[in-house]
């Protein structure tokens, strides 16, 4: 029985298109599965079925993939409007949604955390945030600085529990062990959930006393 031919690269039905967001997509599943260092445009071509030279009438480089893939990740957060409820719930509630997508893409969201630019004013976490904080009563002049302030807090906290340090830390007996100590378990999840909702309120405490809050409440 003869073995079917099969179709030259770049002709065949592709499962993902050949377009940026098609690129993208891929890009984010080979990122989840091997990490952002194993991604290159040769794989990202090889898994679109697509001659590597084709994927540069899209996208320029890998670089380019990257900002692209955490753009479109960034643009999809969302939180339930809750307009009627208390900016502190609101916060809250945002700050939950946001380490449920960094644990849902924790590749790519641990190496976006490194980049300077990996907030930007029109994303929708960005605009929730200072929306909240608007909320709360905060003058429109430190609403910027106090978001920075909290994306840093929430930021620092989930790439130290995508790293496991924040896990390691939790297990540090509060003295030198003897050099027979053992080391302590790991913690469970629902240790660190608890510990991410400490510096919750430990945040929303630094907004209730916020000076320039307290003066416009006066």
């Amino acid at each position: 029985m003869e073995t079917p031919r099969k179709a030259p690269r770049g002709t065949r039905k592709r499962d993902v298109p050949l377009t940026e967001d098609g690129i993208y997509s891929m890009a984010l599943q080979l990122i989840d599965a091997d990490g952002v260092e194993a991604l290159t445009m040769r794989k990202l071509a090889t898994a679109l079925d697509a001659n590597p030279m084709s994927l540069y009438h899209h996208v320029p480089n890998k670089d380019a993939v990257l900002r692209g893939v955490t753009e479109r990740v960034g643009s999809r957060f969302r939180t339930p409007e809750r307009e009627d409820a208390p900016w502190q719930d609101r916060l809250r509630q945002l700050a939950l949604d946001f380490r449920q997508l960094t644990l849902r893409h924790p590749e790519l969201m641990g190496y976006s955390f490194g980049r300077a630019d990996f907030i930007q004013p029109d994303d929708p976490f960005w605009q929730g945030l200072t929306g909240t904080l608007a909320a709360a009563k905060l003058p429109a002049s430190e609403i910027p600085r106090v978001a920075a302030t909290l994306c840093a807090v929430f930021t620092g906290l989930l790439a130290n529990e995508l790293t496991g340090a924040l896990q390691r830390w939790t297990t540090l007996p509060p003295t030198p062990a003897r050099p027979d100590g053992e080391d302590a378990p790991a913690p469970s999840k629902d240790v660190i959930d608890t510990m991410y909702s400490c510096a919750l309120d430990a945040a929303i405490a630094g907004v209730e006393s916020h000076p320039a809050r307290a003066r416009e409440e006066e």
